[in-house]
């Protein structure tokens, strides 16, 4: 019996840092691309293994779509060379529109991706620049209608809330603009401050003015029920799917499944052991090794309630005991007693899981397990 895993795969260039990025990206590095392929389809082959399973594949960055189509074939094909794909294996791949060309789309479907993720984040082509995205919305509209004519029904945009001077009526407009290009999946994340972006330097400033909380509040609030209404599902708390179209490799993280990364920065976790490949592009190029880190047995049980509460369905009481030997109640059930009775947690036919109103201040929930 193979063991079922999901593959990362980061390609960490981009042709400019957007204002909120702190990923582990590189703009003006376009002449290191060979030798990161190379470097990659090496990686690649040192962690083949006969007994491994494909379950599900995410290519991520960075901008994936930025590689030339013959450098991603060629990741593809040692990809399909170096590990077996289960029947119906997930396959997804990020685009950035203004990027993406036609024989880029070629080669993800020559190489087995069934689904992609656009990075539209906004309607407003004001925000966009603002967040120092490289596209229009018209270039969101024409990328999404050439992977629908290269038969790629299964597509993701990504939309964020809480940006500077973003407006609830502006994220209305967002919201039908992206529902009219018909996507089988919307992800709506909260805007982040990362520390050492512009965007941090740029608020703190005072240059840009971020909405009030009570604001961001009803945006979020407005995605989930104007998603609710067109059918969408709310699966985890930034993620919305048509039924049968959720994200399988983030559920199955969000389960703490096993899965392996490739490329620069690529984490993995197998046999207890996460690992980290060098985040710095010349350190992975010189074959620096990655970084591990054996998960203790505490550190494990957090993960999966920290994990788990993420997703609308919870945390399962029955596959905790199965992964940790233990109650959840036994190791939670007195840190858990305040959020029970604030009303941000429940326990519902065997499941762990947030309320709406949890859903808000997940991290007050969290901070009460530690």
């Amino acid at each position: 019996m193979k063991k079922e895993l999901g593959l990362y795969v980061h390609i960490p260039f981009c042709r400019q840092k957007c204002a909120y990025c702190d990923f582990p990206s590189f703009a003006g590095r376009e002449s290191d691309m060979e030798a990161y392929v190379e470097r990659l389809i090496g990686e690649t082959k040192e962690k083949a293994d006969p007994h491994i399973a494909i379950a599900t594949l995410y290519i991520g960055g960075g901008t994936p779509s930025l590689l030339p189509a013959a450098l991603m074939e060629r990741i593809l094909d040692a990809l399909r060379d170096s590990f077996d794909f289960l029947p119906g294996a997930e396959c997804s791949c990020e685009c950035n529109p203004g990027t993406v060309t036609e024989a880029f789309l070629l080669a993800l479907k020559k190489g087995g991706v069934n689904r992609l993720s656009f990075g539209a984040q906004a309607r407003q082509d004001r925000l966009l620049r603002l967040l120092g995205r490289i596209h229009t919305w018209e270039q969101v509209k024409e990328s999404v209608s050439m992977a629908k004519a290269r038969d790629f029904s299964n597509l993701n945009l990504d939309l964020m809330l809480g940006l500077p001077g973003q407006t609830l009526a502006d994220m209305e407009e967002t919201l039908e603009a992206a529902l009219s290009l018909s996507p089988t999946h919307l992800s709506c994340y909260g805007l982040i401050v990362e520390e050492g972006t512009k965007m941090q330097d740029q608020v703190e400033r005072g240059a840009w003015r971020l909405p009030d909380e009570e604001t961001e509040r009803d945006m979020y609030e407005l995605c989930r029920s104007a998603l609710s209404r067109r059918g969408f599902m709310q699966y985890e708390i930034s993620n919305f799917a048509l039924p049968g179209f959720a994200c399988r490799h983030n559920l199955d993280c969000w389960r703490r499944k096993e899965y392996l990364g490739l490329g620069s920065a690529a984490c993995g976790f197998l046999d207890n052991v996460r690992y980290r490949n060098p985040p710095d592009l010349n350190d992975y190029l010189a074959g620096k090794p990655a970084e591990e880190t054996v998960v203790t047995p505490e550190d494990a049980r957090f993960e999966s309630v920290m994990l788990g509460l993420r997703t609308v369905e919870g945390v399962s009481e029955e596959a905790f005991y199965r992964m940790h030997g233990v109650s959840l109640w036994d190791v939670y059930g007195e840190k858990m007693k305040n959020s029970l009775k604030n009303g941000l947690v429940i326990r519902e036919n065997g499941y762990v899981k947030l309320t709406r109103r949890g859903m808000d201040v997940q991290n007050r929930v969290l901070v009460d397990l530690l």
